[in-house]
C-alpha cells in the first residue's frame, strides 16, 4: 500500500491500494474513493474489542475498505486543523495515542484500549486515564491538533504538560499527574488545578493547538 499526505492546515491522508489490500476506518471516516472499493462494516475483534474501543472515543463498528481491482484510492481527512502521523507499528513497537486520535490503519493493526493503572490520572480531564493502543504490524494514522513536537526522553527524564496536549508516546513513557503547588498558583496561574507528567524512557509526541485549550480560549480562557 502506498500512500500520501497532501494540504497544509487541513491535510488529507491518500492511499493508493493494489487489488486486495484493505484499510480500516471509523465510521464516516472516509473522504472519497474510487468506485472498486469495497465497503462491509463489523466489530473488528468482537463484541467485546469493539465495547473496549467505545471507552476510548471510537465506534463499536469499524468501515473496512478492500480494493476489487488494481490502482484504486481512498482518501481520510482531519475533524481538525493539524497534521497526520504516521507509525509503523510491529512487535515490539507499540503506540499509545490520545482519545479520538485514530484516522485509518492497515489491515494488521490491533486497535484497543490503554488503561493508565494510576487513578488521579483520570482527574486530569480524562487525559491519561483512558488511552487507544495500537499493535500488531501495519500502519496506523493518527490526528494530531495543531503542530507536531516530538521528544525522545532518557530514562526518568520528565515534561510536565497541560491539559489536552499530549498527543501520542511509546508504552515505555510513564504518565502520571502532579497537584499544581500553591493557593495563587491554583487561583490565579491560570494551569488549574492539575498538570501531567511524561517520564522517559521512550519517545513522546506533543501538539500545539488542542481541542480542550480550543475550547477553553473561546470560553473566556482557561478553566
Amino acid at each position: 500500500m502506498n500512500y500520501r499526505i497532501v494540504g497544509d492546515s487541513f491535510p488529507v491522508l491518500v492511499c493508493e491500494l493494489a487489488q486486495g489490500e484493505k484499510m480500516i476506518t471509523q465510521r464516516g471516516g472516509m473522504s472519497w474513493r474510487t468506485a472498486d472499493i469495497e465497503m462491509s462494516t463489523n466489530s473488528t475483534g468482537g463484541i467485546l474489542k469493539g465495547l473496549k474501543r467505545t471507552l476510548a472515543g471510537n465506534d463499536f463498528f469499524l468501515n473496512h475498505y478492500k480494493a476489487l481491482s488494481n490502482n484504486q484510492e481512498i482518501a481520510f481527512g482531519l475533524s481538525f486543523p493539524g497534521e497526520i502521523k504516521v507509525f509503523e507499528i510491529s512487535e515490539g513497537h507499540e503506540i499509545v495515542a490520545q482519545k479520538n486520535a485514530f484516522i485509518a490503519c492497515t489491515e494488521g493493526v490491533d486497535i484497543d484500549i490503554h488503561f493508565n493503572n494510576k487513578l488521579g490520572a483520570g482527574l486530569f480531564a480524562g487525559e491519561g486515564f483512558i488511552l487507544e493502543r495500537f499493535s500488531g504490524n501495519g500502519l496506523v494514522f493518527i490526528e494530531i491538533d495543531g503542530h507536531t513536537q516530538e521528544y525522545d526522553l532518557a530514562a526518568g527524564e520528565k515534561i510536565v504538560i497541560d491539559q489536552g496536549y499530549l498527543a501520542a508516546m511509546e508504552p515505555t513513557i510513564t504518565f502520571s499527574i502532579e497537584r499544581v503547588k500553591g493557593l495563587k498558583n491554583i487561583a490565579f496561574g491560570g494551569e488549574g488545578l492539575f498538570l501531567g507528567n511524561v517520564t522517559g524512557p521512550g519517545k513522546v509526541w506533543l501538539q500545539t493547538l488542542p481541542i480542550s485549550g480550543l475550547a477553553r480560549a473561546f470560553g473566556g480562557g482557561k478553566e
